[in-house]
């Protein structure tokens, strides 16, 4: 029998890394640094995942100083915000299994492709992944639905499943034609996810796999 998917696209942040403090220090950093206030009734967790553009302009910074604010948080996150990460409990083991299994795993991340390289490797976890991609730093390849058409091409359209932590993963996922599957350990929240017409949300690792292994 045919297994549903036989290559498995990952979010970085929120589903392989608990990525958070360097994400959030990084991002207040900029603010202090440039000196203007932030928008204080917004969660500041909602700034993880999404791209950084989108979320400095939500927080409160002028449309004409949004590439100031990325270049400033990169300032941080580049050099000390982005080895301020833990990957989650279990995640290598759940990657070795699936590897094992013979499927196709790559990474799909809105974050710039050469630091979600850097993080998989320091991490030891860059083995598993057959591709790596994420948004370029010309902002050419700057969404979700575009790292993931990116991916599609490299890959040769194959039968995909994206995972996910957020809203912005199961949206791009299903602007690209394929399944969205949320995890629930990430950063995003179920009702989002479920709004966004998540494929299942996986509240553990070993549910996730069920839910990729489907035949």
């Amino acid at each position: 029998m045919t297994l549903k998917y036989d290559t498995v696209f990952f979010d970085l942040d929120g589903t392989l890394t608990e990525s958070g403090p360097g994400i959030i220090r990084s991002f207040l950093y900029a603010f202090e640094k440039m000196g203007l206030p932030m928008n204080q009734d917004l969660d500041i967790n909602t700034i993880i995942g999404p791209p950084l553009g989108g979320s400095f302009k939500a927080f409160g910074i002028p449309e004409d100083r949004v590439d100031e604010a990325i270049r400033t948080y990169r300032e941080r996150y580049f050099t000390i915000g982005k080895y301020e990460n833990t990957p989650y409990t279990g995640i290598e083991d759940f990657l070795k299994r699936l590897k094992d299994d013979g499927y196709c795993l790559c990474v799909a991340t809105s974050k710039p492709e050469v630091q979600a390289k850097d993080i998989l490797e320091h991490f030891h976890l860059n083995h598993y992944f057959d591709e790596i991609a994420g948004a370029s730093l010309d902002g050419v390849r700057g969404t979700k639905k575009a790292v993931l058409l990116y991916l599609l091409a490299k890959t040769g359209n194959r039968r995909a499943v994206m995972v996910g932590d957020t809203e912005f993963d199961i949206i791009g996922a299903h602007q690209t034609g394929m399944d969205g599957l949320g995890v629930s350990w990430g950063y995003g929240t179920r009702e989002s996810m479920e709004e966004a017409g998540a494929d299942g949300i996986a509240d553990t690792m070993d549910e996730l796999y069920r839910m990729i292994a489907e035949k």
